[in-house]
């Protein structure tokens, strides 16, 4: 009969594959945004060519309608903001703090600051410059590539989702993931429509973002596994025992 110290012995061995398997399947996720970096570093022409006309097509439009222009606005730096979206993600957890799914709530809290910590390292690194206009709508300090309102958008609606999701009904679940979509997205088109980032920043931003969802999600996924949980699916949530009366069932390891 295996000792106990057998027993952890081999549930750390398998907890260290699932959680390389969950590197490797991050990093599979980074490979799109590992090469627009590097057509953004080397100034790739087609790139900087979309960039250029997507900031001056978009700038006359906010120009030309500046009501228009305010609701972007508002959108960009309040409601989807990203201290906006941090505090959400910040009272979520703490609501599951408080319903006992401690697992889940450092799932949350892990996805929002690697979001963070990752997209402000990237930033200091390429040092890219902000659109330049004539006769600007907005301005937004710091560097450009990756967007990190695109960024913080991307993990923080994938939170919301990934938590949530077993506390809604199957046939709302869609709307759910409509209002997720189109946040993300419209957080990308108010900070081009603003002009305060390219489109490649955006998209590098998405992209980032979803890597580090991907990689935090895989670790959170090998971490059920190794106590014994069945596999989860995205449509229904990383812990589906969230509507149950314990969050988290026994995580002795079988």
């Amino acid at each position: 009969m295996p000792t106990k110290t057998t027993t952890l012995r081999a549930t750390d061995r398998r907890f260290g594959i699932r959680l390389l398997a969950a590197a490797g399947v991050a990093a599979a996720a980074a490979v799109p945004f590992a090469l627009l970096l590097i057509l953004v570093e080397g100034r790739w022409r087609p790139l900087r060519d979309l960039d250029r006309d997507a900031a001056n097509g978009l700038h006359e439009v906010a120009v030309d309608h500046p009501a228009w222009t305010s609701t972007l606005r508002v959108l960009s730096n309040y409601v989807w903001d990203p201290l906006t979206l941090r505090v959400g993600v910040a009272l979520l957890t703490g609501w599951l703090l408080w319903r006992g799914a401690r697992r889940l709530a450092a799932w949350a809290a892990a996805t929002a600051v690697a979001g963070g910590l990752i997209g402000l390292g990237v930033k200091t690194l390429v040092e890219r410059a902000r659109p330049v206009l004539v006769d600007p709508v907005a301005h937004a300090p710091g560097y450009s590539f990756p967007s990190g309102h695109a960024m913080t958008a991307t993990t923080s609606f994938a939170v919301f989702l990934l938590v949530l999701l077993p506390m809604v009904p199957r046939r709302a679940r869609i709307a759910c993931w409509v209002v997720a979509v189109v946040s993300v997205v419209g957080v990308g088109f108010t900070r081009v429509a603003l002009g305060v980032h390219w489109f490649s920043d955006v998209l590098g931003g998405w992209l980032l973002g979803l890597a580090v969802v991907v990689l935090t999600s895989r670790a959170f996924e090998a971490w059920r596994s190794d106590t014994g949980q069945r596999p989860t699916h995205v449509a229904e949530g990383l812990e589906p025992e969230l509507t149950g009366p314990s969050p988290e069932p026994d995580s002795t390891p079988r």
